[in-house]
């Protein structure tokens, strides 16, 4: 059993005797195609392998999904699995990269809530670039809230909730840095905003 303990710069892999449930070997290699290489290289010492990768929906996606297109069995260790074992293991739970790895491999041996990986497909994909779409209406609604309550403020009695792209120029006619000027009785910034403090009478 190779476990991997996935981060953005680096993978801690531990190799676990499956039967004893003992440590073989540790090695730290780079987040990057070289490093993946290289941990493909140090992996092809056991032939009969498989892999534990912490994390296969977040941080180690994208190591499981390269592992998983290799042909190469990939096991899904949940994060608090892995911490649970982690607490409870002897060392009073240290969190080290190499700890946390070997933590991800005992959880994987004991099979208790672990998923298979599968490579992704098309709906993957699909599902990516909804979640986009989902994210970029998240932010028009804001900036829209955002522009209602300044408005609100802006205008006496308050506005409306439902808002339209032509409401806010209806509820508030003449709306921009001109009307702003006139409605506090000034016809140009300079007079909205002197530059120097009013004379004082001797």
């Amino acid at each position: 059993m190779i476990a991997v303990d996935p981060h953005k710069a680096s993978n801690t892999a531990a190799v676990l005797d499956p039967v004893t449930k003992t440590l073989i070997e540790t090695a730290r290699f780079a987040n990057t195609d070289e490093g993946y290489g290289r941990l493909a290289g140090f992996a092809r010492r056991w032939e009969h392998r498989r892999w534990a990768v912490e994390g296969c929906r977040g941080a180690g996606r994208s190591l499981a999904q390269r592992l998983a297109a290799d042909g190469e069995p990939v096991l899904d260790v949940p994060a608090k699995l892995a911490a649970r074992v982690r607490v409870y293991s002897r060392g009073h739970g240290r969190k080290t990269d190499k700890h946390e790895a070997v933590s991800i491999g005992l959880a994987a041996l004991d099979g208790t809530g672990i998923m298979p990986v599968a490579r992704d497909d098309m709906t993957v994909s699909l599902r990516l670039l909804s979640d986009r779409r989902e994210e970029l209406a998240a932010l028009r609604s804001q900036a829209v809230r955002r522009l209602h309550r300044l408005l609100a403020e802006l205008t006496p009695g308050g506005m409306r909730r439902e808002q339209t792209r032509a409401r806010p120029r209806r509820c508030w006619p003449g709306s921009g840095p001109r009307m702003t000027w006139r409605r506090f009785g000034c016809t140009s910034p300079a007079t909205a905003w002197p530059t120097s403090a009013p004379s004082t009478p001797g």
